[in-house]
Parts: structure tokens; sequence; C-alpha cells
């Protein structure tokens, strides 16, 4: 028996020696393959729901949404209605007070500069949108100040209260600069700091557009507006691309 094992072994010899000849790779790599998620997230601005419960002047709501195209680029839009009751005064004396009550639509791409580990889909964005903005104003009251009497100037009340200016609309381009952090699984929090330049704004010539649903206040002499939102969104998984890590050397 021992003859035969001995023989054995004396063939296997060649095999042993070719094998050892291949050199040994000591600096394998790691070519594992990851899953990105794609998909569609969706939510509410925050800010908006709270100013409409604790300010009795205002309601508005805003639904916010984006759709991953590639690693970095999302489509995203906006699309919300708000009215708001407001008035300037002087003194004592309210010199006009008007409600302007609109829907609004913002759309546009952003691009995601954070690098995320793997199987994380946080976000610092920069992008920008194109926004339009339907709505009308109601101008509740107004004084006039008299002047004519050198003696007893005074404001009297105007002789048209409660007028609607109906058919009233805006466009305008929007700089975008935001946050996105998953809170718990799927769940995200988030907010954005918004620049806005007016493109066009139909306005009625007896009342300005003094304030626009989704642009905000309107400054005199400018086409700038500023805003902001806080989202809380659900992000819906639609399906996986894979994406090959990075090689790195094994330590």
């Amino acid at each position: 028996m021992s003859k035969y094992f001995i023989s054995l072994l004396i063939a296997s010899l060649p095999l042993l020696v070719t094998g050892q000849s291949k050199p040994i790779d000591l600096q394998q790599k790691d070519t594992v393959e990851y899953k990105d998620e794609f998909g569609l997230r969706v939510g509410a601005d925050l800010s908006r729901l709270t100013f409409s419960f604790i300010d009795e002047d205002y309601t508005g709501i805003e639904l916010v949404g984006d759709y991953r195209l590639t690693q970095k680029l999302y489509l995203a839009a906006e699309v919300g209605n708000e009215t708001k009751l407001q008035d300037e005064t002087l003194g004592h004396t309210v010199l006009y007070e008007y409600e302007t009550s609109g829907s609004y639509i913002k759309a546009g791409v952003e691009i995601n500069t954070y690098e995320n580990w793997f199987g994380m889909n946080n976000a610092i964005t920069i992008g920008g949108r194109y926004a339009f903005a339907s709505f009308n104003q109601t101008l509740n009251d107004y004084t006039i100040f008299e002047s004519e009497n050198f003696f007893n100037q005074e404001f009297l009340p105007g002789s048209d209260p409660n007028v609607e200016f109906s058919g009233l609309s805006a466009s305008w381009l929007e700089f975008v600069m935001g946050i996105k952090a998953e809170l718990f699984a799927n769940i995200y929090i988030g907010m954005s700091a918004r620049l806005g330049f007016l493109i066009t704004n139909s306005e009625n010539e007896r009342f300005p557009n003094l304030w626009i649903p989704g642009f905000n206040k309107v400054t005199d002499g400018s086409n700038f507006g500023v805003g902001y939102n806080y989202t809380l969104t659900y992000f819906i998984p639609l399906y996986k691309k894979s994406k090959k890590k990075k090689e790195t050397d094994l330590e």
C-alpha cells in the first residue's frame, strides 16, 4: 500500500511545482458591486403648514418632490397655494388693507454636491427653478390723504372698498441652495434658501402687486425676492442601479 502512495506522491510533484510557480497576488482588488437606489421623494413644506396654524392672516400649503436621474442630477418641483391678508399703516391710520390669494408651480433641476457613503442618499444641493404664479388681489379698505384744506388735513375713507383684481400673474427664476438628510429609513428632513428674480409681473393699474404667492414680498424698484422652506419628505424606491466601487488596495 505504501508503494502505491509513494508512487502517487512522485507523480503529483510536477503539478505541485507548476502550481507554486505562479506568483501570488498580494494586492487583490475589491470588485464588489454596490447598488444605489433611484426613485421619487415627495413631501410637504412644514413652515407653511406651521404658519397656517399660528397666523390667522395666512393660509398656505406647498408640496415638494424630486426624482433622481443620475448619481448627482435630480429633477425637482414644488406646487403650492397661499392666501395672505396684509395692511400698511402710518401711525394709527390704516393706509390700505389687501388680501392676495393664488397658486404657483416651480420646476427645475438640482445637483448634489455631497459625496455619500454607499447606501446613503443625503444631499447638499444647488440648482434652479422656473416659477409661475396665478393669483387675485382684493383691496378690502383704503384711505385717501385730504390735503386741499390747509387747516384740516386728514385721511378720508376710500370711496370704493372691497375691489377685486383678478387674472393676475407673475413668473420668475430662482436660484436654490438646500440640504436633505435622512432622519429615519426613507424619511428626510430638509431646508432650502431661494433667491428669485421676477421676469414678468402683470398687475392692475389701480393697485400694484405687493405680494406674490410663492415669491413673497415684491420690493419697489427691485425684481429680486427671497424665500425658504423646511421640508419633510418620504423616499419611494423604484429601482436600483449597480455602481462598481472604486478599486482600492487591501492592506
